[in-house]
This record gives structure tokens, sequence and C-alpha cells, in this order.
């Protein structure tokens, strides 16, 4: 047996001033070629891990470390960071702050230029990456001009330049939108074809794993199981009490009692059909009768935009004609890929920005004669990243800020402070430090601190980015009992299975325009144009949409089955 390229032994490690340890005896061995996944909720400890692999655990983030890290026969504990970076290439999950060079092919270049390479083989190394990243043509480009995947793309790019033995890929897709997220997959899956590359990836995209050799989960800084890939994601069960999302394939055929579960679209759709299994039509079709029935109620126009066009100063046109209505009670997607408008389409909403031609009303009346404090009190906005909106020192201070700016009496402040905590699970959280919170407890309080205002719609730009499956799960089931309290919701994302079980209704965008609409279902029954504009329905809908149907949950496909199991 071949000498394994990463070997992890027994290791401890607890962050300086903490009492309980971030690793706990984690024993893990990488062989050379291999590709190996890691999931886990928040907090699990997978950051920490990575940082050891290249030895910035010990030498950068000091603590008690116990147990041996080895790559390629290098101790981490007696190898500084920059002598294991000739075999241990790293990206971030913060991938624009290893972003620092003038322009694109500079970047590229200072790995190797540090490492004293050869003039000739930096120049070749350069043409390599770029070209393999598919960047050779902004090759003259300053990164702060590159979109989010293009930096990410790039953050590989430079690792790769130094030819390391072994990639480490923390969380890679983060923050970007399903083209971005599509393509740095593909390079990927590139790399994991490749016998000269160790691959370990930290993810939270389950239907991105399936590429892995194996995946391991980890929780509270132990590892609970490792295997090959389609043995852990068959074990749904598990998956879910890590907090850790399931596919969506695998869930419907073992609660069909299946043996083997399927996990992609295709093997899907050849196991449904050699089993004896029927759909019931008239099942599926009193789903969307209801669905049709509860849309019909949505009658009362709250926003409503006629050929709306806005042009930034530097000549970008980010909305292109665009024409809308959303009522009372609505719950919509705003989705599309970076770029598509979805943000500024947003920001029109409440008074952020104004039209430059057409018109965006809200209750009838133009929002560029209203102002964005009136409008503020009638459509709240939260932002993507909650750090920046939040800057009180308390979580009180911060809630009641939006009631105090409007000089509410301090009684209605106090009972608004309080539901609004109430609403977003914060209660008894008063007193915290905002910003010693985690992002979901940092994104309830942005929430909160809109919701204190009372505003009869709330907008809400990516919700669930950077959180794990469970905190997805426990924001948008708030957001959606805010809506069946009555609040109109409007929400700009990029996880598509958040828009299949949360979402009323759907707006794709595309290079400023809406290109289809309609109910949830209606939408994701067109396959062909949502991959017009860069994205795709969950494995799941795909898989029933081969069928004939789109089922938006497992649980909505197996209620509708006819047959018993084989």
């Amino acid at each position: 047996m071949t000498e394994p390229i990463v070997s992890i032994h027994d290791l401890h490690y607890r962050y300086r001033g903490q009492k309980t340890y971030a690793l706990e005896g984690i024993n893990l061995e990488l062989s050379r070629g291999e590709f190996l996944v890691i999931m886990g909720p928040s907090e699990a400890g997978k950051s920490t891990l990575a940082a050891t692999i290249n030895g910035l655990i010990p030498h950068f983030h000091r603590g008690k470390l116990k147990g041996d890290v080895t790559v390629m026969n290098r101790l981490t504990s007696e190898h500084s960071v920059a002598q294991m970076a000739e075999i241990v290439g790293m990206v971030f999950q913060d991938f624009e702050a290893q972003l620092f060079s003038t322009n694109v092919e500079l970047e590229v270049a200072f790995g190797p230029e540090n490492f004293a390479v050869d003039r000739n083989e930096i120049i070749n190394r350069i043409n390599e990456n770029l070209e393999y990243v598919g960047l050779e043509a902004f090759r003259n480009r300053p990164p702060s001009t590159l979109s989010g995947g293009q930096k990410q793309k790039l953050a590989i790019a430079s690792v790769l330049a130094l030819k390391p033995t072994v990639l480490v890929m923390d969380e890679p897709t983060t923050d970007l939108d399903p083209i971005s997220k599509m393509a740095v997959f593909e390079i990927t899956h590139r790399l994991c074809k490749r016998d000269d590359l160790t691959l370990m990836i930290i993810e939270h995209e389950t239907e991105e794993a399936l590429f892995a050799d194996r995946i391991a989960f980890i929780k509270d800084g132990k590892l609970v199981k490792i295997g090959a890939t389609h043995e852990m994601l068959s074990d749904v069960d598990l998956m879910e009490d890590l907090g850790v999302m399931p596919l969506g394939i695998p869930k419907f055929f073992k609660h069909m009692g299946a043996v083997q579960l399927p996990l992609t679209p295709e093997e899907a759709t050849e196991a449904f059909n050699k089993t004896s299994w029927k759909i019931s039509t008239p099942a599926y079709q009193k789903i969307a009768e209801k669905e049709r029935q509860e849309l019909a109620k949505l009658t009362k126009s709250i926003i409503r935009s006629t050929d709306l066009e806005h042009t930034y100063n530097n000549g970008v046109k980010a909305l292109d004609g665009v024409s809308l209505e959303i009522y009372e009670g609505d719950m919509v997607a705003i989705v599309g890929q970076n770029g598509s408008g979805k943000t500024t389409l947003a920001k029109h909403m409440n008074g952020l920005l104004v039209p430059t031609n057409g018109e965006m009303l809200v209750d009838d009346l133009p929002t560029k004669e209203q102002g964005v404090f009136k409008l503020g009190q009638r459509v709240g906005y939260v932002f993507q990243n909650p750090d920046h909106q939040i800057f009180s020192e308390t979580v009180y201070d911060e809630v009641s800020f939006g009631p105090r700016l409007r000089k509410l009496p301090e009684e209605e402040i106090e009972s608004r402070v309080k539901q609004a905590l109430e609403a977003v699970g914060l209660a008894g959280f008063e007193e915290q430090d905002p910003f010693a919170l985690t992002k979901s407890g940092r994104q309830r309080v942005a929430v909160a601190s809109v919701l204190a205002v009372k505003p009869d719609v709330l907008i809400l730009d990516e919700p669930t980015t950077g959180l794990d499956y469970a905190e997805q799960r426990s924001m948008m089931d708030m957001v959606q009992s805010l809506n069946e309290q009555g609040s109109t919701i409007i929400f700009v994302t990029h996880h598509m299975w958040v828009v299949a079980e949360y979402a009323k209704r759907v707006f794709v965008m595309k290079d400023g325009k809406i290109i289809l609409r309609g109910s949830t279902r209606e939408v994701f029954s067109h396959d062909d144009e949502l991959r017009e504009a860069s994205l795709r329905p969950p494995h799941f809908v795909e898989f029933s949409n081969s069928l004939g149907f789109t089922f938006l949950t497992p649980n909505e496909m197996s209620n509708c089955m006819e047959g018993a199991q084989d």
C-alpha cells in the first residue's frame, strides 16, 4: 500500500483563549490523487481542519495543538507556512482577501516569483493556468474589476501556478451566483481527475459533493463518519441530524422504501422507471389547483413597476423595461445570475434607487415622490451582508434604532423591540453585542431591526448566504412565518432549493429583463428557459420534470404516489 500524501493522527486543537477544542481526536489519511469533501454545520471545525494542512495552525493561529499533521513526510508543526506552501495550495473562503496585485497576470506570477522559479517557467505557468480557469482574456485587467466568480477563478489559478501536490479549498463558492458556481465546480471536476493533485474541499453545496471520491462529516470538532460518496450521501438521517442538507432524490427513494438509493436525476429517472410506482395525476392536479386558488387570493397590488429602466453613472444599464406587480401577502423570489439586475430592482422598491425611466409605484404613488424615510415605514430592506447594516453596541440599541428615529414613545419602542426579537428567535439577547453573534445571529438582528419599524413589506437580499443548512432553514421558516402573519415578502437568492420550498411566485431575470415569471411550480417546469438564465432547478425537481410532473419537494411527490413499492 502506498504511503498517504496527508496523514492526520489524533489531532486536537484549541484556539488561544477558548475553553473548548475546535478539533478533537481527528484521524484522517488522504491518498495521492484523492478528492475528499469535508461537510458539516457551522462551527464544526471544517475551516480549522483546513488551516492545519498548510501550517497556518499552529504557526499563524496560536493555540494548543496535540497530535500530528504530516503532508508528504513534512510535519506541519516543524515546517513554516512558507515551507508548506511549496506543496500545499490554499484557496480561502474569503478569496478576495487573497488578491492584491495590480493585474491578473501579476497575481498569478506572484507565488512562483517568491519561490525563485525561472522567468520562462513563470510565463508558461501564467499562460497555462489562466487558460485552465478561462481567464486568458482578462490577463491585463485589475482583479478589482472582475466579477465574484472571476475573482474566485483567479485565486485558484494563482494557487495552481505554485504546482501544489495538495490543494485545499475552503467553501470556494459561498457568495457566487449559480453560473459562477458551475464554472468553479467545473474547474474542480477537472482538477479531481488529475492524478498529480490531492484535493480537499470544504463545501455546503451537497449536489456538488457528488464528484468526490470520499466525504467526511464533521461536527463539534469530531470526525463523525467518513466513507465513499454514494454511501455518505445515502445516509439521509445522519445528514439531517448533523444539519447537512440531504439530497432530495435519495430522501424520496428512502421514503418509498427503496434499498438502493440513486443520487443524480439521471440515476433517479432510470431507477423510478424500473419500479411499479405510479404518480396519481388527480392528486398532482389537486396540489396545483390548491396553489392556483391560493394565488388567486392575492389581489391587492402593493408594489408595481411599469417599463422600469435604471442606468448607473458608469453607463451600465442594469434594468431594461421591467414591469411587474407584487401583491399584499405575496412571497416572491427574484432570481438570476450576478449582474442580472436583481438587487437593482429590489432597491427601487424602497427608494434606495430611483428610476432612470419608467415608474416604480408603492401604494400607487411613485417612489421618487415618497422618499426613503417614508418608504422605509412601508417597505423594509435587509441587506445581503448584515455587517453593512449593524452598527450599535447592543442588540436592543440596534433593533430600537428605527422606532427611535421615528420618535415613537419609549413604551412603544420597548414593545416593538420585544415583538421583533421574539419573531426572529432572539428574545433574551437584548444586551448582547451583535458583532459577537454568528452570521446567522447577525442576520436575525438585521431582520429584527427592520421588523421593529413594522413595515408591511420585507425585502431580503440573499438572506441565506454564508449560513449552513440548518441556519438557512431556520431563517426561511422565520420569514415564512412572517408571511403567514400577513407580511409581504420579497427575497433575492441564489439557492434554488430555498425558492422551491418557500416562494409562492418567482421572477427570473437576465440582462436587466424579466424573462420568466409565474408560480414557483410553473417557473421550475421550464428547464430550458432557466438554463438560458444560467439557473437550474434543484436535482429533485429536475428528476420529477423528467417524469412529466413538477414536484417541488420529496414529500409532495411521496403524497402523490399511487403504487406501493416493489
